[in-house]
């Protein structure tokens, strides 16, 4: 947040619907909810790191809704958020804004996980009511090309 700088944008059009194939095999449905992100090895460095996410729900009400996010490297617990976004009303499209505080690391360890992409990984769990309704994974590099 010290940069203001954007490093990674996704976004889907707001009128496109989204694909439901059917019939996934238990791979390809692992697959379609994990994704790989490849930042500059600066990314390591920041203090806070903005998020901002835009969902939408369908037609029915999403009560206490939350997300916990835990960060690992090599299995190692680096970081972990909970965030509560309370209810969300039926057919809405939400925008939900966070700061990250990035953990603090030692020299060693920025150089390993910089060293060794994808041994970075995440896990997201999505709960409605306390009852979990999708997990999501994703695997870091950080040796991607700085920006200007």
């Amino acid at each position: 947040m010290e940069t203001n700088k954007v490093v990674f944008e996704v976004e889907r059009e707001r009128d496109a619907q989204p694909q439901i194939p059917v019939n996934l095999t238990p791979e390809m449905e692992a697959a379609s909810r994990s994704i790989r992100y490849n930042f500059p090895p600066s990314f390591l460095r920041h203090k806070t790191v903005g998020a901002k996410l835009v969902f939408a729900v369908g037609p029915q009400p999403v009560p206490n809704f939350r997300m916990i996010e835990r960060h690992y490297f090599r299995n190692q617990l680096i970081k972990s958020f909970d965030f509560s976004f309370g209810f969300c009303i039926p057919n809405s499209t939400n925008s939900w804004e966070a700061i990250y505080d990035m953990p603090k690391l030692t020299p060693e360890w920025e150089t390993a996980i910089i060293q060794n992409p994808f041994e970075t990984r995440s896990d997201s769990f999505y709960f409605v009511n306390n009852q979990l309704v999708m997990h999501t994974k994703a695997e870091y590099a950080y040796c991607g090309p700085e920006t200007a």
